[in-house]
Parts: C-alpha cells; structure tokens; sequence
C-alpha cells in the first residue's frame, strides 16, 4: 500500500498556496481526502448539501452512503469556502475555472505540481508515486497507527467487510 508519513502529508497541504482561489480550493480539496479518507470520486461528488455541519456525507461505489466527521479546521475550511464561492446546495463543491465540475484529471494535475514543491522540503517524496488514492491510505494507515479500531477504519472507508481493511494491517506491521 502506497501511503504518506504524516511529514509528507503535511509537505504536501503546505504545497499548496492559500494566496489564490485554485490553491485554496485544492488546499481544502486535498485535506478533506485526507481527512475523510474518501475515494477522489466521493470528492469530486461532493455537493454543499452534503455539507452537515461536522460532517459530510459521501456518496460511494454502489450507491452506498456514509456519514463521515470532519475536523474542527476542516469543517470550518469547508463552511467558508461554500460561503465566499456561493455555492448552491444542489451544485459541487469542486469546480473549475470555469465554475465546471473538476475533473480527475484536473486534480491529478493539481496533485503532482503540488507534490513536486513539497518535494523540496520533503524529499522522500520525490521517490515516491503520490496520487489523490494515496490520500485514501494514508489516512487508514494514520488512523490504525492512531490505535482506532480495524473495524472503525472500516466503517469510515465504507468497506463492506473488515477483511478489506485488513491489508492497512499487514503493511503497518511490515513497517514495525
């Protein structure tokens, strides 16, 4: 499994410039993968009435849904960014220039500039093949590492079974 420490993961968020409406926008897009752990498809599904408060709900594979928490900084990074772009409840959060949905290509795009800066002051990522799923593992593998239980970890990344997410534990005692 291809995850992040939490020095690139953080490399990586500061990569991105809050100074403009693209780096904010990507800024928060990247947090709330990392956050949630959610599939860039969930993300890129996101509408502002998924939006409740300290939480959002996902829309994954299989018509499956999932309430998952945020964090007090994410939620509020959330809040002000629907607030300040006007964002309807029914439209996406994630748009383009354009105000067009953005695109998977689009965000990998914005992935690998972003990564490219952080690899200046965390080289151990310029070795590494970093992709919007890698945020989807790097936040199970943190959670696991934080001592939250397999089947929470399950539950947050919407598997349908814990042997799923047994993987994160394997790769978390090779590790060890």
């Amino acid at each position: 499994l291809g995850f992040m420490n939490r020095s690139e993961m953080a490399a990586v968020l500061d990569a991105v410039s809050p100074k403009t409406w693209s780096g904010r926008r990507d800024q928060l897009f990247f947090s709330l993968l990392y956050n949630t752990g959610a599939r860039v498809s969930e993300m890129l599904q996101l509408r502002a009435a998924d939006h409740q408060g300290r939480a959002i709900l996902l829309h994954g594979k299989g018509r499956k849904e999932r309430t998952v928490p945020l964090w007090n900084s994410t939620a509020r990074q959330l809040r002000q960014w629907i607030q300040s772009n006007h964002v309807a409840p029914d439209q996406p959060v994630f748009t383009n220039y354009r105000r067009e949905p953005l695109s998977r290509e689009g965000i990998a795009f914005r992935l690998k500039t972003a990564v490219q800066t952080a690899s200046a002051q965390c080289p151990s990522l310029g070795t590494k093949h970093v992709t919007p799923h890698t945020f989807r593992h790097t936040s199970a593998m943190h959670l696991l590492q934080s001592g939250v239980p397999l089947e929470v970890i399950a539950l947050w990344l919407g598997h349908e079974r814990p042997t799923t997410t047994h993987g994160y534990v394997q790769a978390d005692l090779l590790l060890k």
